[in-house]
């Protein structure tokens, strides 16, 4: 009984990590195909100083027809759907629900988010076919054990709390985490032409520095050189053999 205590305690451990100064609620990875069928990482961060993270609430943006959650320890889960004003069929199958809202509460005792502590809570959602160069805003409402409550609703990138947003790039895209660009792009922004449409590699073009060319002038002298060497070797050994 005890050896399982621990490993509970572990595995809830591993879902914990330290914060970083002035972290936003983010999600993770932040650029993702249209279509794609992705876990995305509701990265939650603890900034209250002798407070703990209590409930985190999630609003979804349209379009995302089923959604999977992780049971992470300590954290009860719930899904709230709404009515399609127009019932869709996929896979043969109708479907006239989305996903509304999500809403974690702590139930302890795993799992707690103190102060300068962050904790994942993982989704599994097929990202809408129809939101291509869009940057999909998951509004979230954010509540301390000392009442305080944050907002983290704010279409821009540049304010205090901004929404947390993932990136949608064209079908068959890569599925990426943009380093430097946590929260996604800001609503409404053209995404770059790299992240727009990455469904290949960009190619690596040839080096053509002086230092390249100056390298491969070098191998062709080097390679004359042992072809001058070998010829006068061999020359060398006929007449040997002729005497």
């Amino acid at each position: 009984m005890k050896h399982k205590k621990v490993v509970a305690l572990l595995a809830a451990g591993a879902l914990l990590a330290p914060a970083s100064a002035d972290a936003h609620i983010s999600l993770h990875p932040n650029t993702v195909p249209a279509g794609a069928f992705a876990t995305l990482d509701v990265r939650v961060p603890g900034e209250q100083e002798g407070a703990y993270v209590t409930k985190v609430d999630v609003l979804f943006p349209q379009g995302f027809v089923g959604v999977d959650y992780e049971n992470v320890p300590g954290w009860s889960t719930k899904v709230i759907e709404s009515k399609l004003a127009k019932p869709i069929e996929e896979d043969g199958e109708k479907i006239d629900t989305e996903v509304s809202q999500i809403v974690w509460k702590w139930t302890g005792p795993l799992g707690k988010v103190n102060n300068g502590q962050f904790i994942n809570l993982p989704l599994s959602a097929a990202i809408p076919a129809d939101a291509t160069g869009k940057a999909l805003e998951f509004r979230t409402v954010q509540s301390y054990s000392n009442g305080q409550v944050v907002h983290w609703i704010d279409p821009s990138l540049e304010a205090e709390h901004p929404a947390p947003r993932i990136n949608v790039t064209a079908k068959g895209g890569l599925i990426e985490d943009v380093a430097g660009d946590e929260a996604g792009p800001t609503a409404g922004e053209t995404p770059s032409t790299q992240s727009a449409s990455p469904s290949a590699p960009a190619a690596v073009k040839p080096a053509s520095t002086g230092a390249s060319k100056g390298l491969g002038i070098a191998a062709l002298i080097i390679g004359a050189l042992g072809l001058i060497a070998g010829l006068a070797a061999l020359g060398l050994a006929r007449r040997k053999a002729a005497v």
